[in-house]
């Protein structure tokens, strides 16, 4: 009997095992939580104990109720893994807006949330539309490649160098302090903490550079000028400054870069319904949206009880750790039927959580949303199907939910 079936292992699971994200059975595993543990506990795991919020209004329920669970970075933030940004040993520690309560956490967002305002996307609409053409342009089609580096990652990190005003012939940098930001302990990417750090303050450093130049300069629209001209963060210490950065970095990159592939990858497990687009253009923007849910590109978020209450009929004490899997609210057939197929005319796809809900709904889920739609407007003018010749291979996290590689083959009209 499989692990998903045997119910004598339903308090042995751990559903912050990455291994499972990244070898696809978590879906399955988020099923079987859903039906009979939408509130599990995990005594026993590599972040310690943690409670399991599994299914979409019990998620939705913890994610606005901001009074009785907290982000803050000061008692553990945002990921299960909280020893990423605290460190004891060598007091390292990060804060950000989005690791913070209100009312700190909505001035502090505030400051940098104009560049996504609807003028500003307007205003990105033909650099996204222009990098979209000469980077699809510019791949082998008819031959084998692997679509994250060459689509993905350049797009994504195209961008994330606009964002930032940062030097463009070193943006490739950006991509590498998002990826060993969120790298889990045992991961390929980092050899140990130390070298984690090491990085990242090698980005502070970077950045602080850049904030220098940027104080006393003209009122540019970036997010790094932005920042150090605003009179809530213009003399942010070093470890808001950091946490700052490396969340507009990580939400910037990953998110859209896994959607990014993630679109390729659905559209060719689910054919049919790339057809229907094809016939039917008018229904991207829904797709988009579709594909987000199915991807849902940030598989949870942590808060910690602030208070002793009651969820789904679990008492949660004060302290305990709290994780909301959107990568299970996302796929609750009680909210999407058929939750695990794309349908591309899901007509309540936009309530879906893969930004969150709440007051630390994703910042840029509008511009993620829009690169997403233009990159695949270019891609309907030219090709008649992208094929995924052998199964991607998944990053090893239980946060970022995405891909490190896919080789794909394109087919012309």
């Amino acid at each position: 009997m499989s692990e998903a079936h045997n119910l004598d292992l339903l308090e042995q699971l751990n559903p912050a095992d990455a291994a499972r994200f990244r070898d696809g059975t978590v879906h399955a595993m988020f099923s079987r939580l859903r039906d009979e543990a939408p509130v599990h506990y995990c005594a026993d795991s590599p972040y310690g104990s943690f409670w399991s919020i599994n299914s979409y209004e019990l998620i939705k329920e913890v994610d606005q109720s901001h009074g009785a669970f907290s982000s803050s970075a000061h008692l553990g933030g945002i990921m299960i893994d909280d020893a990423i940004f605290v460190d004891g040993d060598s007091g390292f520690f990060l804060e950000s807006f989005i690791a913070m309560d209100q009312p700190s956490h909505g001035p502090q967002r505030k400051a940098v949330s104009g560049i996504v305002a609807p003028d500003s996307l307007m205003n990105f609409s033909d650099l996204i539309r222009s990098r979209a053409q000469s980077t699809l342009d510019n791949l082998p089609v008819g031959e084998v490649f692997d679509w994250v580096p060459r689509v993905s990652i350049e797009l994504t990190t195209q961008m994330l160098a606009t964002l930032f005003d940062f030097p463009f012939e070193e943006r490739h940098r950006l991509t590498r302090w998002s990826d060993v930001a969120t790298a889990e302990a045992d991961s390929p990417l980092i050899a140990d903490q130390q070298q984690r750090i090491a990085e990242l303050l090698e980005c502070l450093e970077y950045f602080k550079t850049l904030r220098a130049e940027r104080a006393q300069g003209p009122a540019h629209f970036d997010l790094l000028t932005m920042l150090a001209q605003d009179a809530l963060t213009a003399d942010q210490p070093d470890h808001q400054f950091l946490g700052t950065l490396l969340l507009l970095i990580v939400g910037g990159n990953d998110t859209t870069r896994n959607s990014m592939s993630g679109s390729v990858y659905a559209f060719d497990q689910f054919p049919e319904q790339f057809a229907r687009l094809k016939a039917e253009p008018k229904l991207l923007h829904n797709a988009i949206s579709e594909v987000i849910r199915w991807q849902t590109p940030l598989a949870h978020m942590r808060r910690t009880a602030a208070t002793d209450v009651v969820i789904g009929g679990q008492q949660i004490r004060k302290g305990d750790k709290v994780v909301m899997w959107y990568a299970s609210g996302t796929r609750d057939e009680t909210m999407f039927p058929d939750a695990h197929s794309i349908d591309i005319t899901r007509k309540n796809v936009r309530q879906h959580l893969s930004f969150g809900f709440g007051i630390h709904r994703c910042l840029g889920l509008r511009l993620g949303e829009l690169q997403l739609k233009i990159l695949w407007e270019e891609i309907l003018k030219r090709w008649d199907r992208i094929e995924v010749v052998e199964p991607p291979e998944r990053v090893f996290s239980n946060f970022i939910n995405g891909y490190t590689s896919m080789m794909v083959k394109i087919y012309p009209k």
